[in-house]
């Protein structure tokens, strides 16, 4: 298992970044149809309390979020 501190920083942009350090924290609590009902608001924060997630709450738009939850719905995808 790799150190936290090692890795690099992660921001709004590194959408598939994210959504693997969503995938490690919910597993499959979320399916595809649930990662699609999630509030923004709720993404929003879950992406802010990641491990080594460097960006910032006013850097964050509704496109960032829209990405973020599509490369979600592939991170699971690709894990079942």
């Amino acid at each position: 298992m790799i150190d936290n501190k090692f890795e690099l920083p992660i921001y709004w942009n590194d959408h598939e970044d994210i959504a693997m350090g969503l995938y490690e924290k919910f597993g499959d609590d979320f399916d595809e149809s649930k990662i699609y009902r999630i509030r923004f608001t709720d993404l929003l924060e879950w992406v802010l309390t990641l491990p080594n997630f460097a960006g910032k709450r006013e850097e964050c738009n509704e496109g960032h979020l829209e990405q973020i939850q599509s490369a979600w719905v592939y991170e699971w995808r690709d894990n079942q």
